[in-house]
């Protein structure tokens, strides 16, 4: 298998869902001759033409206005916004329509569309090019919120989003985009959505992570037992919404021990959700309370004060000391 970083796995995706069903349509702000702003389109113009490979104007609200048109009339367009901060202009085409039509025809129209966005930071962008608020989406009933953590299952969630009847939210967290390699198949690949993963076993203690926090999610799992012989399993969640509690609540009650890292602010953010959740449905075998490592309830700070706001490796194994300590 080729080994290939997240920006060519999704490429892949892409250009293997066009060649599958015609109904697939590329559309979005320089995704065509210039290949995406992380050049993630790279070589679908030039492969399918400008008829599936649109170089929309500047207007957010256009890109996904048209999209869910496009979904509607039967077609599986796959937009890019080029920063996840700049999607609040597309906000009122999402919720109101996007996610309802489905509900609101009684199920004679669905929209089966893929937004694409790159959130998060690390790269030492500014705010709107560097937030993370997939909080905003997963409230939305109607929507899916997805989230890979690596080349190989970002391909097959794209995939599987591509052919989902209903839209989805894809986030992409660009400081995964160029960050490492991983063995990726030539053959079709899938995931389904709403299922999460375990990415590394282990007894005393469970890390949950998503996206790029995964990455540090598994270091500090390596730095936990090689200083403390601390056995931790890390939970992938892969998908935000619906979210699949299975593994994370079966985790728990295993070790007892749970620390949720996400790089959003602490309020309101999923932490809280999965929280609820362990509360709800795993009480009896907590033996300390909750911990979460996240981004602070401000605006992403400019890339000087940038690495004291996304967790870090130390503040997990921090809060894991903390918590195993209590």
């Amino acid at each position: 298998m080729a080994k290939m970083t997240m920006v060519q796995a999704l490429n892949l995706a892409l250009r293997q869902e066009m060649e599958r069903d015609d109904g697939v349509i590329v559309l979005g702000e320089d995704v065509g001759k210039d290949g995406g702003v992380f050049r993630v389109t790279d070589g679908l113009y030039e492969k399918f033409g400008e008829t599936r490979v649109v170089d929309t104007p500047l207007s957010e609200n256009g890109i996904v206005g048209m999209s869910v048109g496009m979904a509607v009339y039967g077609l599986k367009p796959v937009c890019e916004i080029q920063f996840s901060g700049f999607a609040y202009q597309n906000f009122h085409q999402i919720e109101n329509h996007a996610s309802r039509l489905r509900w609101r025809s009684q199920g004679r129209y669905h929209v089966p569309m893929v937004l694409r966005a790159p959130y998060g930071g690390g790269v030492r962008a500014l705010e709107h090019h560097s937030e993370s608020r997939e909080a905003f989406w997963a409230h939305i009933p109607g929507l899916k919120m997805v989230i890979p953590s690596g080349p190989r299952n970002a391909r097959a969630l794209l995939v599987s989003a591509i052919r989902d009847p209903d839209p989805v939210i894809f986030y992409e967290a660009k400081a995964l985009y160029r960050a490492f390699r991983e063995e990726v198949p030539e053959a079709e690949e899938t995931i389904p959505l709403g299922e999460s993963r375990i990415a590394r076993e282990g007894d005393d203690l469970t890390l949950i992570a998503y996206g790029a926090m995964l990455r540090p999610a598994l270091e500090a799992a390596e730095r936990l037992e090689k200083e403390k012989g601390v056995s931790v399993e890390v939970i992938d969640l892969l998908t935000i919404s619906p979210l699949d509690d299975t593994l994370f609540v079966t985790s728990v009650k295993k070790t007892g021990h749970a620390v949720i890292v996400h790089e959003a602010p602490m309020s309101f953010g999923p932490g809280a959700e999965i929280t609820a959740r362990l509360v709800e449905k795993a009480f009896y075998y907590l033996e300390v309370p909750i911990g979460r490592v996240t981004g602070y309830d401000v605006v992403i700070p400019l890339f000087s004060r940038e690495k004291h706001y996304i967790p870090t490796v130390e503040r997990i194994v921090h809060e894991a000391k903390k918590i195993l300590e209590t």
